[in-house]
């Protein structure tokens, strides 16, 4: 008796594969980028005379689209874009006017600890393995009463709580690097962590900073006819789709 050869299903890529590969998005909604841009602009003020800017760290910065957009909002304040993918580095080279190379396993981020005054941490924590060491890293690096911003998906946005009473999988979360199972949606970009707004809260204050503001912002891959709900949504960061949270390093 002979049986059929069958063709197994090609390994999945590593994490670093992943997100070395130039089609896997790194680039957040415009408008939460704005959003988390203000949070920080009204924390840290305007440049005046005989004060020196700001040095903001945009850790995890992808192309650079986020940063860029905070720059405009930002005016006189140092902007630097930190990332460990040497084609986004690439990428956000041609939007920033300085970028490094860093990470924030093994050695850490090469700047010296007490350095920023801000650091902004957009749609990476639910990336990583190790969020408690990195957030260790970000609070070395900040000076004492410096400002994390740091924004993430709800896992309890208003349609996920509607999906999962239905026993669909939450929009946001990821079973596997090869493809969507069991949710809406067909981009597979990563998510390892998920937080709730109460998980978020009580993270972040564990790691040594005070929350001062959460904020809600819509997320760019709402259906067209929902967007309107999703902005809606916003005013109850409890249900909005993306959380913004800026906190102080204790």
């Amino acid at each position: 008796m002979t049986t059929s050869p069958t063709t197994a299903p090609a390994p999945a890529p590593g994490l670093r594969d992943f997100y070395e590969n130039p089609a896997v998005p790194v680039a957040s909604g415009a408008e939460r980028s704005l959003r988390q841009a203000r949070m920080l602009a009204r924390a840290l003020g305007p440049v005046r005379p005989g004060r020196q800017p700001a040095v903001v760290l945009d850790v995890g910065c992808g192309d650079g689209s986020a940063a860029a957009v905070a720059a405009r909002v930002l005016d006189g304040h140092r902007i630097v874009g930190v990332d460990w993918s040497q084609d986004a580095l690439r990428r956000a080279a041609r939007r920033l006017p300085q970028v490094v190379r860093g990470e924030l396993s093994g050695g850490g981020l090469p700047f010296a600890s007490g350095s920023a005054n801000a650091v902004l941490f957009s749609e990476v924590v639910e990336h990583l393995v190790d969020p408690d060491g990195a957030l260790d890293e970000l609070r070395r690096v900040l000076r004492p009463g410096g400002h994390l911003m740091l924004s993430t998906p709800n896992l309890a946005a208003w349609y996920n709580r509607a999906l999962l009473l239905g026993g669909v999988q939450p929009v946001f979360s990821e079973v596997s690097l090869r493809r969507v199972h069991g949710r809406p949606g067909s981009q597979v970009v990563g998510h390892l962590r998920l937080f709730t707004p109460r998980a978020l809260r009580e993270f972040v204050t564990a790691s040594g900073f005070d929350v001062v503001r959460m904020e809600g912002a819509p997320f760019h891959g709402v259906p067209g006819l929902l967007r309107p709900l999703d902005r809606l949504a916003c005013r109850l960061p409890s249900l909005a789709s993306i959380l913004l949270v800026h906190a102080r390093r204790r």
